[in-house]
């Protein structure tokens, strides 16, 4: 029996690229204007990194489970 779709892990993949990219793309803009109100772990920058991590994770799943592509 062969499944004709798209599997839903390469939905789940786009919607961490898309958040990855703009999680990250808001940390980069914090990086460069800093906010007037900054919160207390302002330093470690976790929205940089917890946003390239969602990219990662999202590419990777987009890659893997790509439409066409057999497991």
């Amino acid at each position: 029996m062969h499944e004709h779709g798209i599997s839903i892990w390469f939905f789940i993949g786009l919607s961490l690229l898309v958040n990855g990219i703009l999680i990250t793309g808001a940390g980069i803009w914090e990086l460069i204007s800093p906010p007037a109100n900054r919160v207390v772990l302002f330093q470690y920058h976790a929205n940089v990194w917890w946003g390239a991590f969602l990219l990662l994770v999202g590419v990777l799943y987009c890659v893997r489970f790509a439409p066409g592509r057999h497991a």
